[in-house]
């Protein structure tokens, strides 16, 4: 169940901790956020406090988007991107040892595992706050935080939307995490397109249907782009399908986004993607003014300057 307001959060290990009252108030952090700058008194809010990003599968730019939050400002950074392969886990340690001992260096860990769970895990054995940075095929939460409020900034409601989830839905923990979140306000029905063997799971599906929200399943990519508000493109994730590539390979490169499906969209929806990208936006969509996904980027940075500050009590 969701906190009932956002000062009293302790961790992000979910979406489901969000309602939509504490993301309008979070949203209006990240917009002072976007307006902190170096020198500013706001950009010394976290001095003195120690962040830990404890990463043990790669990433880019969620890690670099946290420490660039936490810097941004003023706070301290301590930095592991392989925990699982330079870190005391590749001894033996437990997770749980691990965060023990690492909170005693930090004032906050951000932590990315390759476990559905892990997070949880973590938040039990800590005393300071944990943020969720992606758990396997689990959550993602700060992910949907930041695509929730690329979606108010782009088109200025959250309400009466209609949004299509393309791609790797079983695996993608960012397009779990957003239906979830979406489920907040009103009028909101999506459309899963995703080839047999990483359709949508039912976990979702059945949460979805508890709350009320309409779903659909289509192979028609063309005919979703044209009804829909968003259409949120997802890499097919090799990593998932451990030696199963002969599935892999058949799922890569069924629903792609191009100028064809960009002429199918109307004038003011928009193109999401989470990152990184293969092949399944092509990069000639990237000048259309409607392709979002690297505003979506750096709105992360915002949200989790905001989130950092929520967490930290400052």
């Amino acid at each position: 169940m969701p906190t009932t307001k956002l000062k009293d959060l302790a961790n992000c290990i979910e979406a489901q901790q969000f309602d939509a009252a504490m993301l309008k108030e979070l949203f209006v952090v990240a917009d002072a956020m976007a307006e902190v700058k170096p020198g500013s008194e706001a950009s010394r809010m976290l001095q003195g406090f120690n962040m830990a990003t404890l990463f043990y599968e790669p990433s880019t730019r969620t890690r670099l988007s946290f420490e660039g939050a936490m810097g941004k400002l003023g706070g301290g950074i301590l930095s592991t991107e392989s925990a699982g392969e330079y870190s005391s886990a590749a001894k033996g340690e437990t997770l749980e040892d691990t965060i023990r001992t690492v909170e005693g260096y930090s004032d906050i860990i951000v932590l990315r595992h390759f476990t559905a769970g892990a997070a949880r895990r973590a938040a039990n054995a800590a005393d300071t706050p944990v943020i969720n940075a992606g758990d396997g095929p689990g959550q993602h939460p700060t992910q949907a935080l930041l695509d929730t409020y690329t979606i108010y900034n782009e088109l200025g409601r959250l309400e009466n939307l209609k949004i299509g989830l393309v791609g790797d839905l079983a695996n993608g923990r960012t397009v779990r995490s957003l239906a979830s979140m979406m489920t907040n306000f009103k009028n909101v029905s999506f459309y899963f397109i995703a080839p047999d063997v990483v359709k949508m799971g039912r976990d979702i599906k059945d949460e979805l249907d508890e709350k009320g929200v309409k779903w659909e399943e289509s192979e028609d990519l063309l005919g979703v782009a044209s009804e829909v508000d968003v259409l949120y493109q997802t890499r097919i994730q090799k990593e998932r399908f451990g030696d199963r590539l002969d599935e892999y390979e058949a799922c890569r490169g069924i629903y792609n986004i191009d100028t064809a499906v960009m002429d199918a969209m109307r004038k003011d929806a928009i193109v999401m993607h989470p990152l990184p990208r293969l092949d399944e936006i092509t990069t000639e969509v990237d000048a259309d003014p409607r392709a979002a996904y690297f505003r979506q980027a750096r709105n992360g940075l915002y949200v989790r300057m905001a989130l950092l500050k929520v967490l930290l009590k400052v």
